[in-house]
């Protein structure tokens, strides 16, 4: 990210919103005992992958900045965990998952190529 870039014009961010944003859609029809335990982690990791990447835009190196790619991929795999025990709960069918599955999925793979031009 050059230094006139905002977190804001990385795709990457956009579609990350775009999940944290689904998720949230997709968990507020949950049965609500799960308020306080499968939607609470949900959205927090949810809400962590965009968050992780625009803090890491503003540390002062590019190592800094791998390393918050790092932190929103495993956020990313948590939130996909969590979002696969929601479909095997009953919670959501792999139907109305899968949008936010396959949005998981370009996103995952838009971290690594970003961490990697940071790291290489």
């Amino acid at each position: 990210m050059t230094k006139t870039e905002s977190y804001r014009d990385l795709i990457v961010w956009q579609k990350a919103m775009d999940l944290a944003v689904e998720l949230y859609r997709l968990t507020s029809k949950f049965p609500a005992p799960e308020t306080y335990r499968l939607v609470s982690q949900i959205t927090r990791a949810a809400a962590s992958i965009p968050a992780n990447i625009a803090e890491g835009g503003a540390r002062a190196t590019p190592k800094d900045y791998a390393n918050f790619l790092s932190i929103a991929k495993g956020s990313l795999t948590e939130a996909e965990t969590l979002l696969t025990l929601a479909i095997r709960l009953n919670y959501l069918t792999q139907e109305n998952a899968q949008y936010a599955l396959n949005l998981s999925t370009e996103v995952g793979k838009m971290l690594t190529v970003l961490r990697r031009r940071l790291t290489d």
